[in-house]
């Protein structure tokens, strides 16, 4: 999708359709754009069937004039206007266009709007504009996708251009962490993972790729990853991508994704109806990819170290087994009380691997861990758990400002008591499943030395949708890109 800008209404060129946005005060809508270049009496007439409120739209054919329709878009009440409602409300009017399969718009954007606000409208828009259609096969008599390939803002100059390159560059991380997500889990293994990494590696000399297989990870002792990883057919992988946008500094930021490409459950086997989306169960390991793809076509000035742990939690003769005892990297004995309770054990690995090897300055990792937390949070919100309050505090920071949001819950020791294990040094998971979202994170925490900055966010409820809509129209959302790249612009 393409921007162009232009300051005056006047200076547009011919379009599909003209989006027009406005607010609702009392019972009447008010045009948040110069109403000067359309026909007072059509807009008036539109007008008596539309009130402007937050989310309602109104298309119509215009007599005359650049484009040949109108959308009326409303924001509802100014004072009550803020990054979600906008990004939700232009990615409604994108969803419009694209049902009419209108490639071109020309988009009024609301008078006085500050650059924030602006880049919430970029987002909005971006995020309706995708499809994933890899795996269809169409007939003759169905039409294809139809994406919007052109937006025209009007009313902006070219101040604005930076932040919709900057866009650009995150959507289209964004963009790979979703379609990483929705495509086949027997294509999206460990292998193609790897060779990702690898094309990383080559497109671009920022990154420094290496990768840790099976020998290797039998050398380093990584026997939980390796635990998990034993009924599968594929060999699991550690991969490592070192991007250094700023190589004079010491200060390193590791992001670790959980990168289970399918989870079975192992032998505590899911249900039908719990194991058919579980191809998204690498999502974590998804926005680790989307996140240094981003950092890299940015040439962000952060160093970033982007770790994905990948296995498959699948079912065999050879597939570990609840009630045994395997050791850690950390030297840590685990008992396995729940052989689907598995993300943890390959993340407590990989957490113990990368302070090992790198002196990092902080360390957050994405996973989508427990049901436990879209019984707590739904999927408007990912869990938030973290040892260090600064950390904990910047990242509830760039949530608010990509609407990616999280909520934070504890970690009390109390947590701890219920991993306790009569012969190792810890069990992978309680009985039952209270508190099982803090459960997990606490049991990660034990992984994690105690000077070192570390936040976990559990993405398991936002990182793939059951409901579809406007600004979501993929199961898969490539939640945390957009996150970890306004955090690390934050960071000072």
């Amino acid at each position: 999708m393409q921007f162009q800008v232009v300051q005056e209404a006047k200076q547009r060129k011919a379009a599909d359709i003209a989006v027009l946005p406005y607010w609702e005060e009392g019972k009447k809508p008010v045009a948040a754009f110069s109403r000067k270049e359309f026909s007072e009496e059509f807009l008036s007439l539109m007008e008596k069937d539309f009130s402007g409120k937050s989310g309602e739209s109104l298309l119509s054919y215009i007599p005359e004039g650049v484009e040949k329709r109108v959308l009326l878009l409303g924001l509802g009440k100014r004072k009550e206007c803020d990054g979600d409602s906008l990004r939700k409300a232009f990615a409604l009017a994108l969803g419009a266009c694209r049902k009419k399969k209108l490639v071109h718009l020309n988009l009024f954007v609301p008078q006085g709007f500050k650059l924030e606000e602006i880049e919430a409208v970029l987002d909005g828009l971006w995020m309706a504009n995708y499809s994933y259609d890899a795996l269809k096969r169409k007939t003759v008599e169905e039409t294809p996708t139809v994406l919007v390939k052109k937006v025209t803002l009007i009313g902006c100059g070219k101040d604005v251009l930076p932040s919709v390159d900057k866009m650009q560059h995150v959507m289209e991380g964004v963009n790979l962490a979703r379609d990483l997500v929705n495509g086949n889990a027997d294509d999206v293994k460990a292998s193609f993972l790897v060779q990702m990494a690898k094309d990383f590696g080559k497109k671009f000399s920022s990154v420094e790729v290496k990768v840790l297989g099976k020998k290797e990870l039998e050398k380093e002792g990584m026997g939980l990853m390796l635990a998990v990883n034993r009924g599968a057919s594929q060999d699991p992988a550690l991969i490592l991508m070192h991007y250094r946008g700023d190589p004079k500094s010491d200060d390193i930021t590791a992001v670790v994704g959980k990168g289970v490409t399918y989870d079975t459950g192992g032998l505590n086997l899911k249900p039908t109806g719990s194991m058919e989306t579980m191809k998204c169960d690498m999502a974590g390991s998804a926005a680790v990819a989307g996140l240094i793809q981003a950092c890299a076509s940015l040439k962000l000035k952060k160093n970033v170290l982007g770790v994905i742990a990948s296995v498959e939690n699948a079912i065999g003769g050879d597939a570990y087994k609840p009630g045994d005892v395997y050791i850690s990297h950390s030297g840590k004995s685990i008992e396995i009380s729940n052989t689907d309770a598995e993300g943890r054990l390959v993340l407590a690995d990989a957490f113990s691997y990368v302070q090992k090897h790198f002196s990092v300055s902080r360390l957050v990792d994405f996973a989508t861990l427990t049901g436990g937390v879209i019984v707590a949070l739904g999927d408007e919100a990912a869990g938030l758990f973290s040892n260090d309050k600064k950390l904990c505090d910047q990242l509830k920071k760039a949530a608010e400002g990509t609407g990616e949001r999280v909520w934070e819950l504890p970690l009390y020791p109390e947590y701890l008591d219920a991993l306790k294990s009569s012969i190792a040094d810890l069990k992978n998971s309680r009985n039952g499943r209270k508190a099982s979202a803090s459960s997990g994170a606490m049991f990660l925490k034990q992984f994690i030395e105690k000077d070192l900055p570390w936040a976990h966010l559990d993405i398991a409820g936002t990182a793939y949708l059951s409901d579809l809509s406007s600004y979501s129209p993929s199961h898969a959302t490539g939640v945390g890109v957009k996150l970890m790249i306004e955090f690390l612009l934050n960071l000072r």
